[in-house]
């Protein structure tokens, strides 16, 4: 299973959470926040659209 790392400084945009096709993100409290980790297909999507480079997806063992 992956690993999805979103760090402090996320501004809430939005972007990663529109396009991850697994909706495995969500903002809360204006933040981008994991929701749906098992539907994670480790594309990294969300990582090549966050405008600030602050999410990090590892993919598991």
């Amino acid at each position: 299973m992956p690993t999805i790392k979103i760090e402090a400084g996320c501004d809430g945009c939005g972007t990663c959470v529109e396009q991850c096709p697994m909706e495995v993100l969500a903002l809360n409290n204006g933040k981008a926040v994991v929701v749906k980790l098992d539907d994670c297909m480790a594309c990294k999507l969300c990582e090549t659209v966050c405008p600030c480079s602050l999410i990090r997806v590892e993919e598991g063992a």
